[in-house]
């Protein structure tokens, strides 16, 4: 199964940027790619997607107009370029993949990297 390793996490002032890498063991253009977040107590949720096709991109809920989210599938990877960060935006970042999009909904995505910390202060 594919393995997908995160990195690109850390510490940064409200207002700051930062930007996620993801880099999947696998050709990632086989799979539908997200990121997702989870803050202590807090359930997992949904931030941004890209699909296989096309190139479509979906960045949800209230980090539209900050986040981005970009594929290389040259590099089998894909980012998430974070700016003007606050700190509700503190959680754990954890790239997932699918090899078929149903939903933005955590249960139903099928590969999981370990995450990344991100912190806003």
């Amino acid at each position: 199964q594919v393995q997908l390793v995160e990195s690109g996490g850390g510490s940064v002032q409200a207002g700051g940027s930062l930007r996620l890498s993801c880099t999947a063991s696998e050709p990632a253009y086989r799979y539908d790619m997200g990121w997702f977040r989870q803050a202590p107590g807090k359930e997992r949720e949904g931030v941004a997607v890209t699909y296989t096709r096309g190139g479509d991109t979906s960045v949800v809920g209230d980090v539209k107009g900050r986040f981005t989210i970009s594929r290389d599938d040259g590099k089998s990877t894909i980012y998430l370029q974070m700016s003007s960060l606050q700190p509700e935006d503190t959680a754990m970042y954890y790239c997932a993949a699918t090899v078929k999009y149903c939903s933005i909904a955590a249960e139903d995505w099928n590969y999981w990297g370990q995450g990344t910390q991100v912190t806003v202060s």
